[in-house]
């Protein structure tokens, strides 16, 4: 995902790729900080949804990303000499990378776009979707291409926290696993290290802040965010409401992976 061009690489995969042909796509560039996208490896201009590079290939600007892909990839087998053994003429293609990167979606983008036909595969927002490498999905009939769909997969050990956490936040990890508070404020350090201060005007706050705790208290005022609590007094039992800190921390970050607090890359 173009949030993390960088720290959304798999290091086992670019190792296990070497000499074969393959295509770098960045997708939800739409949300990605316009002016840190040089930091996304080469990756050329979005024009709206994605990035695409593939070594040796360079990328039309006159055309749109998403129809560049099945060209580029028909090209870069064309010109590898070791994959002219086959007397089939059809591209199989796997489609790999870390969790709820967009690998389904990117399949059914293509098949839209060159088959005018339905989704082909199970999407979701959080990691996990897939859980099995799914049969061959045609996505394209001239040149034949198929696209097999995968499970995402992160390496064993993870370099650092902070690329956990950015992974973490991009929906890679499971909430529960990190924790929503622990997340949100690292979003809140992250945004605020980049002066991105949407967060001010969407949240009715009077300038930014460095805590979390003031901050999420603002979002769950907003948001409605508050729960039922029991409490035991000397004269029984009293439901108090109070404010949903963790209801408050999903919300933040919901905004965040959905484009509400501006265009951020990570990385």
């Amino acid at each position: 995902r173009s949030h993390i061009p960088l720290s959304g690489r798999n290091p086992a995969l670019q190792e296990a790729l070497g000499i074969r042909p393959h295509v770098l796509v960045l997708n939800k560039m739409d949300l990605a900080d316009p002016r840190r996208q040089p930091v996304s490896a080469g990756a050329g201009p979005g024009g709206g949804s994605g990035g695409v590079t593939g070594a040796g290939c360079s990328l039309s600007s006159s055309v749109p990303v998403p129809l560049q892909v099945v060209p580029m990839v028909a090209r870069l087998v064309a010109d590898g000499p070791r994959y002219h053994r086959a007397e089939s003429s059809e591209h199989n293609i796997l489609v790999i990378g870390v969790p709820n990167a967009g690998k389904s979606s990117l399949i059914n983008s293509l098949r839209r776009l060159h088959l005018k036909k339905g989704k082909a595969t199970a999407v979701g927002g959080e990691p996990g979707i897939t859980k099995a490498v799914l049969s061959r999905i045609q996505v394209c009939e001239k040149p034949l291409m198929y696209l097999v769909d995968t499970p995402g997969v992160l390496p064993p050990r993870l370099g650092d926290v902070e690329t956990g956490m950015k992974l973490a936040l991009c929906g890679a990890i499971r909430d529960h696993l990190v924790g929503e508070d622990v997340m949100a404020d690292y979003l809140l350090y992250t945004l605020n290290k980049q002066q991105q201060f949407r967060y001010v005007q969407r949240y009715g706050l009077g300038q930014p802040c460095d805590h979390i705790e003031p901050l999420l208290k603002h979002v769950a005022l907003s948001q409605g965010r508050t729960q039922k609590v029991k409490v035991l007094t000397g004269t029984g039992n009293v439901n108090v409401m109070m404010l949903n800190y963790p209801a408050a921390a999903y919300e933040f970050l919901r905004d965040f992976r959905a484009g509400r607090l501006g265009r951020v890359t990570l990385d």
